[in-house]
């Protein structure tokens, strides 16, 4: 009798444990609702965590699946740095007025979606070592490589890029944004800036399969980089070629998350000196597939009262005016469309699309000085409070169309209509 009830006992436990363990796999449906008479392409969906209503016990990696079971490439994001995500990220296409859900599963093993982001940062110790990739580091206002006498980065600084566009930083102390054409969807080698020998090289102001640099910044702040107006004087956040010291005591660079859908990065800039003031800048870049762009969120501490952010549009090869449109409730465009490219040889049309509400006009940098052959879009910027914005670059060898400045401009009002969409999530 005691036998009998003791495998009654184990029957009724292992289908107790075979009923939790069904309830813990079942997946997570997620509704997306776009409500807007928009239709959207590659529309970023971010899902917190908090959200989710079932979670592994232990870190997986998310197997996420549409309706017709095909594999939808997602990550989870890390959005503090305390090493623990905060979010589900992916993109979808969403009809105007259309909806449509998934199923979201846990995998034991990561899932080798193709790369559609990517950010690379590479740095070599002594002018003798070879470039090592890095993760993050940190520059001293000492260390610019006029006084170093050499360039311990490749490609100047962090490279970033999508299937549609890249974009590089130069992190030696200069703080410019400089665009990458693409020919293809796919990432660029990583030895773009590397010779074979593992030196920092300049090999990308040649035509490669994948495209090359088409940009001449000089003394601008490129395209979406960042300066400051002080009252009435223009200030550069770091130096230009050819100085041996910064007015930015030290950066940080960071990269926060790098997927197959989104990659992001942090610079932030300590006791950067201009004039009489001392302010503290951080920036947060990020990227993900299908916009010929990447975002940018700046916060400025350290305020007096009388400052405007710059967001800076190269203008060094083209005798054009900018133009500005006001798009829709959210982003006013500031463009160019021009042969603006190296010894104008294509067609490249650069944009800013940035924030309405804080959006104070814009205006033109000298042709020469510490900020110069630039136009500008001008923030009102509050302390500590982020803005965000895009910068957009649209280059005749990544799509034909964009030899044609209405082809562009419709670019541009598309881009920022999608931008502006919010979707409905849901989680049953």
């Amino acid at each position: 009798m005691k036998m009998r009830t003791t495998l009654a006992s184990i029957t009724l436990i292992l289908l107790f444990l075979a009923c939790q363990g069904t309830k813990e796999s079942k997946p997570t449906e997620i509704h997306i609702s776009n409500l807007s008479d928009v239709d959207l392409t590659d529309k970023a969906i971010r899902v917190p965590k908090s959200d989710l209503k079932t979670l592994p016990e232990r870190t997986n990696f998310p197997l996420l699946t549409s309706p017709e079971g095909d594999t939808i490439p997602s990550q989870t994001n890390d959005l503090d740095g305390d090493g623990s995500w905060d979010e589900l990220f992916f993109v979808a296409d969403l009809s105007a007025g259309g909806s449509t859900h998934f199923l979201l599963s846990w995998s034991d093993s990561e899932i080798d979606y193709t790369k559609r982001t990517s950010v690379r940062f590479g740095k070599r110790d002594s002018q003798d070592s070879p470039v090592r990739p890095k993760t993050s580091d940190t520059i001293q206002a000492d260390e610019i490589h006029a006084k170093l006498g050499y360039q311990p980065y490749q490609t100047d600084g962090p490279s970033w890029e999508n299937d549609k566009v890249g974009f590089r930083h130069y992190f030696d102390g200069r703080n410019s944004k400089d665009l990458f054409g693409k020919k293809l969807p796919g990432i660029s080698p990583e030895t773009v800036g590397i010779s074979s020998e593992g030196a920092v090289e300049d090999n990308y102001h040649v035509m490669e399969d994948w495209g090359r640099d088409v940009l001449a910044v000089g003394n601008s702040a490129g395209i979406g980089g960042i300066e400051m107006m002080v009252g009435e004087d223009l200030v550069r956040i770091g130096c230009l070629a050819g100085d041996t010291v910064t007015n930015v005591e030290s950066a940080a660079f960071e990269i926060l998350n790098e997927g197959p859908v989104f990659s992001d990065f942090s610079i932030t800039y300590f006791n950067w000196q201009p004039v009489d003031r001392n302010y503290e800048v951080k920036e947060q870049v990020r990227i993900w597939p299908g916009m010929y762009a990447f975002e940018n969120n700046i916060s400025v501490s350290g305020l007096q009262g009388d400052e405007t952010l710059l967001v800076g549009l190269v203008n060094s090869n083209t005798p054009k005016q900018l133009s500005e449109l006001e798009i829709n409730e959210k982003f006013v465009a500031l463009y160019t469309h021009d042969q603006q490219t190296y010894d104008r040889e294509w067609w490249l049309g650069l944009g800013l699309l940035l924030p309405k509400d804080v959006y104070e006009g814009h205006g033109r940098a000298p042709e020469e000085g510490v900020f110069a052959t630039s136009y500008f879009g001008k923030l009102n910027v509050s302390e500590s409070k982020p803005v965000t914005y895009y910068a957009i670059g649209c280059w005749e060898l990544s799509d034909p169309g964009f030899t044609d400045s209405t082809y562009f401009v419709n670019y541009l009002k598309d881009l920022a209509d999608q931008l502006a969409v919010d979707v409905q999530v849901e989680i049953i």
